[in-house]
């Protein structure tokens, strides 16, 4: 995955604001618990993404995976303006491909079935890793060779554009709508996610773009911070800047409904504007007041991010893969150790927990032994 370090790079650890890791790790570890019921079924509501139309706290998690990147990328994009165009494309280059065949294989794993290697034919082709690397690709190349006006009026043309789109090649339906269309005809249903009882992948190529906008505005937001300090100032305006992108997106549903599925354009208003103002209260509370005592346990998800989240994935899937009588090993675990004594809701809440802190022990001695793993 990249470069494994085993001193900690203290000098990269200090250049970001602590509200940064912890953010990052907040989002994570409710990503893996979002992302490992117990059983689907009996899930608390908050748990679930909205079913099309509409918002709930587990939709807002991978938009602030994307804006925690911008954030991340206004402190590494520093050393790109002493590098040359070729330099700069060649590390944007290397580390997309590399996340993105991450994901893919992420997809395979575990590789085999009954003895056979699957076959690629049927293997999902987008997805979370792949979205991030695409995003990531296009904003950092936006963000290198334009000023900070340009990449704003970029990235309005970009969610006016994906607007038209989705009602001039479609309808807003999850049968009809022009992601679906352009995957079906790009990559074929075999390659696409299946979740929702069809082939329609909510980490589409087309969708692609407008989640370019929640990095770009993460990246904005970081590079305001720094330019402007942690002060009460900052805050104030970040709070500003936020409340207003949450009442542009409440206002744009009128015309394009919230959903995070199509990442429709209102969405990324409604999301960015929550982020904003969720990492200018962080900056107050972690950087300003110096409150920190509860902060520990999420800048370990944070540190590791990327590393964390795969493995989470692969903990998961891995479970889902050992058979035990009828069942898997996930289920087994899930019905037996948590939800007969506890019942259906807490105990499928429970054994996400359980997900989580297994992988948050694993991030606790790479944190201790120094060793923080980048792509």
């Amino acid at each position: 995955m990249g470069a494994l370090q085993n001193q900690p790079n203290m000098s990269t650890l200090k250049n970001r604001y602590l509200s940064l890791d912890v953010f990052r790790g907040l989002d994570v570890a409710l990503m893996i618990i979002v992302n490992s019921p117990g059983r689907g079924s009996t899930t608390f509501s908050p748990l679930l993404h909205a079913e099309w139309n509409g918002f709930t706290l587990t939709d807002l998690v991978f938009p602030t995976f994307l804006f925690v990147v911008g954030n991340s990328m206004s402190f590494s994009m520093k050393k790109y303006e002493s590098m040359g165009n070729a330099a700069v494309f060649k590390k944007v280059f290397k580390r997309t491909a590399i996340i993105f065949l991450l994901g893919f294989l992420m997809y395979w794993f575990p590789f085999f079935d009954d003895g056979q290697l699957k076959p690629f034919s049927d293997t999902r082709i987008f997805g979370v890793l792949q979205r991030i690397a695409l995003c990531y690709m296009f904003a950092s190349i936006i963000l290198h060779f334009v000023k900070t006006r340009t990449a704003i009026w970029l990235s309005i043309a970009f969610l006016a554009a994906y607007h038209l789109i989705l009602i001039g090649f479609g309808d807003l339906t999850l049968t009809g709508n022009a992601v679906l269309k352009l995957d079906e005809w790009l990559i074929g249903p075999n390659h696409m996610y299946h979740g929702e009882g069809i082939a329609f992948d909510p980490e589409g190529l087309l969708s692609t773009l407008p989640a370019i906008v929640n990095v770009i505005i993460g990246y904005l937001a970081g590079k305001f911070i720094q330019q402007n300090g942690q002060n009460y100032e900052t805050i104030s305006k970040l709070m500003m800047v936020g409340f207003a992108l949450v009442f542009a997106g409440l206002a744009w549903d009128l015309l394009l409904p919230i959903n995070k599925k199509l990442w429709t354009s209102s969405f990324v208003l409604l999301t960015c504007g929550i982020d904003l103002v969720a990492i200018a209260t962080l900056i107050y509370f972690l950087d300003m007041r110096k409150t920190k005592g509860w902060s520990y346990f999420f800048e370990v998800f944070g540190k590791n991010t990327l590393f964390i989240y795969l493995l989470s994935e692969l903990f998961v899937i891995s479970l889902f893969s050992i058979d035990v009588g009828d069942s898997s090993l996930y289920r087994w675990i899930a019905d037996n150790v948590f939800i007969s004594w506890s019942g259906g809701y807490m105990g499928s809440l429970l054994f996400a927990l359980w997900i989580m802190l297994a992988c948050w022990v694993v991030g606790y001695v790479m944190d201790k032994k120094g060793i923080y793993v980048k792509v």
